[in-house]
């Protein structure tokens, strides 16, 4: 049931966020993109903010649960190569532990991200490789450092 909430959360987003005239990116940048992340599995939503920022919101699911995650990235470029950037920030989450010892507690916590974002010009394809620790606030899960991964979107524009 958690999958499913999730999921039309994410598609909801994803329908909102369509302009009706926008065409999707084919330049080295993008403003909107929309994905899939590995380890654990998850949804990526991505959006530019303000500048080289941009939030990421993540459904990331694994055996123990799911983790709902805010991140607020700071883009750098990286000179040689059209569309490659490398990001750093803070962000949050919640953990949703139904099954294993922690199974039916929520914990709120903090997160970091450093990384890779390589918007592919002439596609409208984004890559991105990342780290991602996070620190769970109660239940003796404290430290995490296993969060991050290979993500795959499409950038809407």
């Amino acid at each position: 049931m958690h999958k499913f909430l999730s999921l039309c959360l994410l598609l909801l987003l994803f329908l909102l966020t369509i302009p009706t005239h926008a065409q999707r990116s084919l330049g080295e940048t993008y403003k909107t993109a929309l994905g899939v992340k590995f380890y654990p599995t998850s949804v990526t939503f991505k959006q530019a903010v303000a500048g080289q920022n941009a939030v990421e919101a993540i459904v990331a699911f694994w055996e123990e649960g799911a983790r709902y995650i805010l991140l607020y990235e700071v883009h750098h470029r990286i000179e040689g190569i059209d569309g490659l950037r490398w990001y750093v920030g803070p962000g949050v989450h919640i953990s949703d532990y139904y099954n294993g010892y922690y199974g039916g507690n929520k914990y709120l916590g903090l997160d970091g991200v450093i990384g890779i974002d390589w918007k592919i010009k002439k596609t409208p394809f984004n890559v991105s490789l990342d780290w991602q620790p996070s620190f769970d606030f109660g239940g003796g899960k404290d430290f995490t450092w296993k969060f991050g991964g290979l993500s795959l979107r499409y950038a809407l524009r």
